[in-house]
């Protein structure tokens, strides 16, 4: 063992034996028929993040290099594994399970060393099998990430100085930064995306590198970006990754919204602009989480006020204004969320946030039962993250507001549980569906049977709760006014009236 571990990464390296059995009978067979194997990436670098603490690693998946080719992978792992997958193979992967009474079932994948070669201006490499697994690891996109445990001996392997960088928290690329990122772009948006994850510090070299490099992101799919935005909000840290892409101009090419903010001063919050209230209202979000990382809470925070720089108004006295930005960022938010491949339901979720952002604002003026019917109705299954969006957007620097609209918030949630109680609010319907009004008005299917439904939701959420016959007695008399009762005649301005004689 290196000497530079500390004590819980050499007891936890010490125990790999136990914690990861797979590791150790792989080993000895691939030993067995004359190669080479490493666990190698993330495996070991969550390994030795963990310490001592077995319980963190009972899940990990484990990924293996090794000197075998694949179809020697393949032959060595079948009478092992319970299920074996080759749909990697080109790429020289072979992936596999073993199911075993007592022990997690974990995915394995074995890749055969590599030394790639890129063709410039092209982000698809020529695969290239190696046979040293310093080379192999020098194809990494940083040092953290390229370390290495030789197995069945367990023999720590840190060419690059991985390990001392992840005590530091420090990232830097295991060669020159710009030919690794002029090898695969997308490791400009990993670094950033590491720099949220582990909570560390971005290389001068490597800032510099991504910084003159950024434009070649326009390279890279929508898709791969997505997948390591998405792991950089749900980051111990994404405050650190996201100064990171402002910083190096890669957020210009994966959500160009944010430099934007950075200009656009809010009087509501003079001690500090747009940008950095956003980042204020993504760690209060984070503080406000019960079960994990919450993407869309965290994302919708981070775009809530996109819509400001569009809507900025400054006016003769010099105040400035930023009327419907909940509305502007809402469609801008959507925008983005489509062009980076997002699944519909998360883009919607998301922007509904950003749209309903303000909504709570109206409560100072006191809100009805009716409203706040509307409020639960509106939001939906995001209730409780538009009211933790709206916890997180306090900012203010005055203690007394802050906690004033904190009391605010709790009392609108206190009225939501009482009217639940009192109503079943999430069950927000008129007591008699359409084919009640389709039976009782005589109407065929068509617009007017929603049109009497939407008058009955409305009067619903207006009144409360209501039974059969008033709903029935309502909807006479809505369509006893409406233009297409059969009694309604037309007026010499247009109008609608009813014929008095019935």
């Amino acid at each position: 063992m290196p000497d530079d571990l500390t004590p819980d990464q050499a007891a936890s390296l010490g125990r790999l034996v136990d914690v990861y059995p797979e590791a150790r009978e792989l080993g000895e067979r691939f030993a067995a028929a004359g190669h080479e194997l490493h666990l190698v990436g993330g495996t070991v670098r969550d390994t030795l993040l963990a310490g001592g603490d077995a319980d963190a690693l009972a899940t990990v998946d484990l990924d293996f290099a090794t000197s075998a080719p694949p179809q020697d992978t393949e032959r060595i792992v079948r009478p092992w594994a319970t299920a074996v997958w080759l749909t990697g193979v080109e790429f020289g992967t072979v992936s596999c399970q073993r199911e075993q009474a007592g022990r997690p079932t974990r995915t394995v994948e074995i890749t055969t060393y590599r030394s790639d070669a890129y063709t410039p201006g092209s982000r698809h490499p020529e695969v290239r099998f190696g046979a040293r697994i310093e080379d192999d690891l020098a194809r990494r996109d940083l040092t953290v990430n390229a370390m290495a445990v030789r197995v069945p001996d367990f023999r720590f392997v840190d060419p690059y100085g991985g390990l001392g960088d992840l005590q530091r928290r420090r990232l830097r690329t295991p060669i020159d930064p710009a030919t690794s990122f002029g090898d695969d772009p997308l490791r400009m948006v990993r670094l950033a995306r590491f720099a949220a994850v582990l909570d560390a510090q971005a290389a001068p070299e490597a800032v510099e590198a991504a910084s003159a490099m950024a434009g070649q992101l326009r390279t890279i799919s929508a898709e791969r970006v997505r997948e390591e935005l998405v792991k950089l909000i749900t980051g111990a840290t994404p405050r650190a990754g996201i100064e990171l892409l402002v910083r190096t101009g890669l957020a210009r090419h994966v959500l160009p919204e944010l430099e934007l903010l950075e200009a656009c001063q809010d009087p509501m919050h003079r001690h500090k602009d747009v940008y950095a209230h956003t980042l204020a209202v993504v760690e209060n979000a984070m503080a406000l989480e019960t079960d994990g990382p919450d993407f869309v809470l965290r994302f919708a925070a981070l775009l809530h006020d996109i819509g400001k720089p569009d809507t900025k108004e400054v006016h003769r006295d010099g105040t400035v204004t930023f009327h419907h930005h909940d509305v502007v960022g809402a469609r801008m938010t959507r925008q983005r969320m489509r062009e980076l491949r997002f699944d519909k339901d998360t883009t919607r979720a998301v922007s509904e946030l950003v749209r309903m952002h303000l909504r709570f604002h109206t409560y100072k003026m006191g809100w009805t039962d009716a409203a706040v019917r509307r409020y639960v109705r509106d939001a939906g299954e995001l209730l409780e993250r538009l009211n933790a969006l709206t916890r997180a957007d306090v900012t203010t620097g005055n203690p007394k507001k802050a906690a004033r609209i904190q009391r605010r918030v709790d009392d609108l949630e206190v009225r939501i549980v009482e009217l639940r109680e009192q109503e079943e609010l999430d069950a927000l319907r008129p007591p008699i569906d359409g084919n009640q009004i389709m039976q009782h008005l005589q109407l065929r299917p068509g617009p007017l049977v929603g049109e009497a439904w939407s008058f009955l939701l409305e009067e619903r959420l207006e009144r409360g709760p209501m039974d059969e016959s008033a709903a029935y007695a309502l909807l006479e008399t809505w369509w006893a006014q409406h233009p297409e009762h059969p009694d309604a005649t037309s007026t010499s301005d247009g109008a609608a009236a009813v014929d008095g004689s019935r």
